[in-house]
């Protein structure tokens, strides 16, 4: 049985994975779907110190909570992409397999800034009147609120220890409407060694457009 670990990305919560957790637990393994501070039903959390670092406390917290995990699947969309690497980086000998949902690939030192494209940035600059929260796009879910700016603009640190986590899947979305903020992840890890790439027709909302496919891919991961 694998415990799988969902991370969402920007202004979402757990409940953007809800019908992919649903099938995972009908096949017998463990999902947590994590809701990160200050977002969704988590807003009231909001304030201007939450940063990219609270997120992967959040994150690494619910995982210490059960010691005896050890057959993790880490999977993150978006956003979420730099919250997994940061947690493999700390616990790597408890993480089976990393899966990238169309998500942020960095390496040490780098932020959401550095490695998106400039229609992206823009968007970063869209605060709402708290001056510390980026507005949800306007196809997002409606559930969706506010994301703290700083956990976009804060830089990972990365100690090198998830290096040795030998399976490591990127699911990269075609359906972008113009040119992905993601395709430099993509580039970065398609012909990179320990790497396995699916790229799906779908949109961004890869849970909601590709779920038969997507839950392949999951399902894969767990099986190494």
């Amino acid at each position: 049985m694998t415990h799988y670990h969902l991370v969402p990305g920007a202004c979402h919560g757990a409940w953007c994975f809800d019908e992919l957790a649903a099938a995972l637990r009908s096949r017998g393994h463990r999902v947590t779907g994590h809701t990160l501070s200050g977002v969704a039903e988590r807003a009231h959390l909001a304030h201007a110190g939450v940063n990219l670092d609270t997120h992967i406390t959040d994150v690494l917290s619910a995982i210490e909570a059960n010691p005896h995990d050890s057959d993790i699947v880490m999977v993150g969309h978006s956003y979420g992409g730099m919250v997994i690497t940061a947690v493999a980086d700390r616990i790597p000998d408890r993480v089976r397999s990393l899966v990238y949902l169309d998500a942020l690939v960095p390496r040490d030192g780098e932020s959401c800034w550095d490695i998106v494209n400039d229609d992206e940035r823009r968007w970063y600059l869209d605060l709402d009147d708290s001056g510390y929260g980026v507005r949800p796009l306007p196809f997002f879910d409606p559930r969706a609120t506010p994301h703290p700016v700083v956990s976009f603009l804060q830089r990972i640190r990365l100690t090198g220890r998830m290096d040795g986590i030998g399976t490591r899947h990127f699911v990269y979305a075609l359906g972008w409407p113009g040119d992905s903020p993601l395709r430099p992840s993509y580039d970065r890890v398609r012909n990179e060694a320990g790497w396995t790439v699916h790229e799906l027709a779908g949109g961004h909302n890869l849970m909601r457009d590709n779920p038969g496919e997507l839950l392949q891919i999951l399902l894969d991961a767990a099986a190494g």
